[in-house]
């Protein structure tokens, strides 16, 4: 080691706490990137396994393929992985369940059997054509009596609908009319198969599936071209190619069809939906970006803040013989030696806080949720990589600028620091307005921050940066939660029952009072078509753009409006109203009916793939619709006859949705209405009973054992659960990053005033000396708190606002809905910067005003 790199050494040990704060500035810094993609490599791989466990691993699926076409996916250099299956269907003598009267054979290969989440409670799985493993749930559910060891003889086939010939999947619920089941199976098999092992009922077997699942061998040799089976493909290597290769060898052998595990490959960041993947990517570059200048900020404030201090040292070198190369060198030496202390602990820091969050988090996951997986600590080699080199190149360009300013002046300037202060009138000139108004103390704290350009623009940066800091990623967050929430279904219930043909509401009231039903709603919904004329002028934002680009037609001045109307049950509509905050009373014995409408919306636009929020009317309350309800009294006839069955005034406009009701698209509207208002009105209605359990497993077999009835039955507790599941993960990922960034910009703000006010030990005793008091001192102390604050303020907020509608403007690719300022967060940060630096100055300075003035006068390090 050279002796200007030891005296650098030496300096920086006697400048223990000018290190110290520059070290904690750089690991704040390190441990923010590596935290920040941590938590999203970490989140990512948590969808994934989370999928996996319920869904399977699959990439592509080829449909109804034969032994020539296996041969080719299994010989393709992209295949890492081929599951086969294949299904039927054979009754289930003596079902206990009417709902579930079928056997639902699942057939697979061995690598299907590991590929797709299959529970074995007793026994084994098969391992040739004659071995089935059945569901747990044909015993204690079907009560038959099966066992291992048992040899059943079954007829398989098809499942299909006598009315329409259509084959029927497990996604189907049985199918009834009045006359009994109107589906059968057509046998086109018969097997003898030998009972091997039992299995927990599948992740992936609806609750109202109509056939209990059983897992059967896939034997390749028996593959038949009228015994197709379809090939599930793990790939190789996963990347935005794979829907040209796929598709590209389905025709190249003939294979008809081909799909893609959409859901799986979006979460490895692969998408054939060019407006999703422009998105993420612009997403992604938007927030990465708002993050490297934060953590650029935040390690170049470290050492800008004192480049008065670096300079006198350098002056001092300078005075003694050292060359410009010797003191560029000295000054990357120290940025060296800084960084070899702190990339490693940041780095360290970050994994560490990221660690600790998800062991709490997990616990609570498993607790509250009953989460399949947990969330585990994903640490790449690129968040790493990414980390060091932006922050080497960081502590690089923060160290060149003052080394190359501070080699080309002459010793005595360096040691006198006369390049930083600046005392000419017109650089520290200010208002006369300031003293009469705000008085002396404010006047000499304003020309206190001008005195010293480059330590205040680095203080007001750093204010500004976490400024745009907070409320960037505030916005983002939000939108991702929003955009998350519009692909979601809104399930606010656990049990669905319905039926057909004769079915009363009165029927479905004796299922409220089973035990373990927390809530219900009983809702009828008009049957027939509905329509209403709306004016051009109250017709939906995105139907007026439509009508511009002359894609829509309108006559009259009026547009036509499907109308979903519902009513709900007296509590459930009393309740309701009460919610969006109406009083139920002004909708019940009115002249004109009266009713709640939904004003906002979501729909897929079939052309371009978007998902749009926008409003479903605009129209004010009072505003009256004429409900007309369309028939074909004649099936020759070519127009439908229409017959008004009364009017309906808006009452409400809200955008919460009762529980079971399902918004409509564009061009049409949900109204909300008392069940005594559906019964003054000529429709014919279907019932509805949803219900809230806190068993819904045992609810559901209660209501089967009641059913005597032609009734159908969704229990989608399961697919509910996914969705909080969902939420509840994306509420961590989001309310952690927030937290997260809320700690770096407030340390970020601490660290850059406190080092601030800690360099101007001299200039505070310099005040005192002269006859400052300790309140005039304060004041002086508050009024620069309120210029930094009103001035990060005024140049944070714009900035904050213009890189809001940049993520807005990406997110539009693919979600469009309206721009909305987050004011309540915008409310946070003007009252927190306040705080914030308050806090910060008075901190500083308290040490500071303990000490003697002598020896602050005499001060020359920190």
């Amino acid at each position: 080691m050279n002796i200007v790199n030891k005296v650098t050494i030496r300096h920086l040990k006697e400048n223990k706490r000018r290190t110290l704060v520059t070290i904690i500035g750089v690991i704040i810094s390190v441990a923010m990137i590596t935290a920040v993609s941590t938590l999203g490599a970490s989140f990512l791989d948590l969808m994934i396994r989370q999928h996996i466990s319920t869904d399977g691993e699959w990439h592509v699926q080829y449909k109804d393929v034969q032994k020539e076409q296996i041969k080719a996916i299994q010989e393709d250099s992209d295949t890492k992985s081929l599951a086969l299956s294949s299904d039927s269907y054979a009754y289930l003598e003596d079902s206990a369940n009417s709902s579930k009267p079928y056997l639902f054979f699942q057939y697979y290969n061995e690598a299907g059997m590991e590929q797709f989440p299959i529970t074995v409670v007793d026994g084994r799985l098969p391992e040739n054509e004659h071995e089935i493993a059945i569901s747990k749930e044909i015993i204690t559910n079907a009560k038959v009596d099966y066992k291992i060891g048992d040899e059943l003889t079954v007829e398989v086939g098809e499942r299909v609908d006598l009315s329409e010939n259509d084959l029927l999947t497990q996604g189907y619920p049985l199918r009834r009319d009045e006359n009994g089941l109107a589906e059968e199976i057509v046998i086109n098999d018969n097997k003898t198969v030998t009972i091997v092992g039992m299995i927990k009922q599948p992740t992936w077997e609806p609750s109202w599936a109509p056939g209990y699942t059983v897992i059967g061998y896939v034997d390749e040799t028996t593959i038949t071209e009228k015994n197709p089976v379809d090939a599930f493909v793990v790939l190789d290597k996963l990347n935005g190619s794979l829907y040209d290769h796929a598709t590209s060898l389905a025709d190249t052998h003939g294979i008809e069809s081909v799909n893609f595990n959409s859901d799986l490959l979006r979460y490895y960041g692969i998408t054939k939906n060019d407006n999703l993947r422009l998105t993420l990517f612009s997403l992604a570059g938007i927030i990465m970006a708002v993050i490297i200048i934060g953590s650029v900020a935040l390690i170049y404030n470290a050492f800008a803040i004192s480049v008065s201090e670096r300079a006198r040292h350098l002056g001092m070198l300078s005075s003694v013989g050292a060359t410009k190369k010797q003191k560029r060198n000295s000054v990357f030496f120290e940025g060296a030696v800084i960084g070899a202390i702190s990339i490693p602990i940041g780095i360290l820091s970050g994994i560490a806080g990221i660690g600790v969050t998800f062991l709490y988090i997990n616990t609570y996951l498993d607790g509250a949720l009953g989460s399949s997986v947990d969330l585990e600590l994903v640490v790449t080699p690129a968040s790493i990589l990414i980390a060091c080199v932006i922050s080497i190149v960081t502590i690089f360009i923060s160290t060149y600028w003052p080394a190359r300013k501070a080699s080309k002046i002459s010793a005595i300037d360096a040691i006198r620091q006369t390049q930083d202060i600046k005392l000419s009138g017109k650089a520290v000139k200010t208002s006369m307005l300031v003293r009469k108004v705000f008085g002396i103390e404010a006047e000499i704290g304003l020309k206190n921050m001008k005195r010293n350009k480059k330590r205040y623009v680095a203080t007001l940066f750093s204010l500004v940066i976490s400024i745009v800091l907070f409320l960037s990623v505030i916005f983002f967050t939000n939108n991702i939660k929003k955009s998350l929430e519009m692909t979601q279904n809104d399930y606010q219930y656990d049990i669905l029952i319905y039926g057909n043909g004769d079915i009363e509401k009165e029927d479905l009231a004796k299922f409220t009072t089973l035990e373990h039903v927390t809530n219900y709603t009983i809702s009828e919904e008009a049957s027939g078509h509905i329509e209403t004329l709306v004016d051009e002028a109250n017709i939906s934002p995105q139907m007026k753009k439509l009508l511009e680009e002359e894609i829509l037609a309108i006559e009259d001045g009026k547009y036509s409006y499907y109308v979903t109307l519902e009513s709900l049950d007296d509590a459930s509509f009393e309740a309701y109203a009460e919610e969006i905050g109406v009083d139920p009373n002004d909708f019940v014995g009115q002249d004109t009916p009266v009713g709640i409408v939904i004003e906002e919306i979501s729909y897929e636009d079939g052309m371009t793939g978007k998902l749009i929020e926008t409003k479903a009317i605009e129209a004010e309350l009072g505003y009256t619709l004429d409900i007309k309800e369309y028939s074909y009294s004649d099936m020759e006839m070519e127009e439908p006859v229409s017959e008004f069955v009364g009017s309906i005034q808006i009452g409400a406009l809200t955008n919460i949705v009762p529980m079971g009701v399902n918004t409509v698209g564009l061009g049409g509207i949900n109204i909300i209405i008392p069940q005594s208002t559906m019964a003054e009105l000529d429709v014919d209605t279907v019932p509805y009973l949803y219900l809230t359990s806190s068993d819904p497993i045992a609810t559901q077999a209660a209501i089967e054992e009641l059913n005597d009835l032609n009734l159908y039955v969704y229990n989608i507790h399961e697919r509910r659960q996914q969705e909080e599941q969902m939420l509840l993960f994306m509420s961590i990922f989001i309310y952690g990053f927030i937290t997260l960034i809320s700690l770096i910009s407030v340390a970020n703000i601490f660290n850059t005033i406190s080092t601030s006010i800690g360099l101007r030990k001299r200039e505070f005793a310099m005040l005192r000396s002269v006859g400052m008091t300790p309140k005039g001192f304060n004041k002086m102390i508050h009024y620069e708190s309120i210029f930094y604050g009103v001035k990060a303020l005024a140049y944070g907020l714009p900035i904050s606002v213009l890189v809001m509608l940049a993520i807005h403007y990406s997110v539009n690719h693919t979600f469009e809905y309206g721009f909305q300022l987050p004011w309540i967060s915008i409310l946070f940060v003007i009252f927190t910067i306040f705080l914030i630096v308050g806090s910060a100055m008075l901190y500083a300075t308290a040490k500071i005003k303990k000490e003697n003035i002598i020896d602050g006068l005499k001060q020359e390090n920190i």
